[in-house]
């Protein structure tokens, strides 16, 4: 059997430092975390470390990029399920700020992510994050849904409340309960952003 190659190699040993810093960021965090844990628990050294993310923080980024990317995947598949679009708009960002009680998400995401890496609004995928919500406000406002707004807006100040909402979960003295607070009101205010039965009703009389 031919043995590895540099390429996969170099795959491996980065993907055993990525794990060792995720394992020692959710569990001690990362001001008690240093380069010797993440080598250690790999079985590599500084060099392979600097190397492939440069230091510390280089890997909390990387860390953070994985969570990231499996929770927006979680959160499609959430999205996916709903009857309606609009219901998957709302069970998808409820959701969102649900996940700040997960113990490892909790902590890396929103505790030491934002104390290490600054607010979150301003991290390279929120942007394309805001984006993808107005997309699907769009698709939402055409159906008739949605007040008069501007969706990109909308779009902002939902993303800025969830984030918020979920910062503040993960910093409570009693996350579960601030989690039920917190999402009663998000779901109230995505409500308000919503054509009352009403004027639904009223649009379809005039229609006929």
């Amino acid at each position: 059997m031919a043995g590895k190659s540099r390429k996969e190699t170099m795959a491996e040993t980065r993907q055993k430092l990525l794990a060792a810093g995720r394992k020692a960021f959710g569990t001690i965090g990362y001001a008690a975390s240093s380069m010797d844990d993440f080598t250690a628990e790999a079985g590599l050294t500084r060099g392979a470390l600097y190397h492939h993310f440069g230091d510390k923080e280089g890997l909390l980024r990387a860390v953070i990029e994985e969570i990231d990317s499996e929770m927006s995947e979680r959160l499609l598949a959430i999205s996916v399920k709903a009857p309606t679009r609009w219901q998957g708009l709302v069970d998808e960002w409820i959701a969102y700020i649900e996940m700040a009680l997960e113990p490892e998400i909790q902590r890396i995401m929103f505790r030491d992510g934002p104390a290490v890496l600054g607010d979150l609004s301003q991290w390279p995928n929120a942007n394309a994050c805001i984006m993808a919500l107005k997309s699907n406000l769009d698709a939402v406002k055409a159906e008739g849904q949605l007040i008069d707004l501007d969706t990109e807006v909308a779009a902002r100040l939902i993303n800025g409340a969830s984030t918020h909402a979920a910062t503040w979960i993960a910093g409570a003295d009693d996350p579960e309960e601030t989690s039920r607070r917190a999402v009663a009101g998000f779901r109230a205010l995505l409500e308000s952003l919503r054509v009352s039965a009403t004027d639904l009703e009223g649009a379809a009389k005039a229609r006929r």
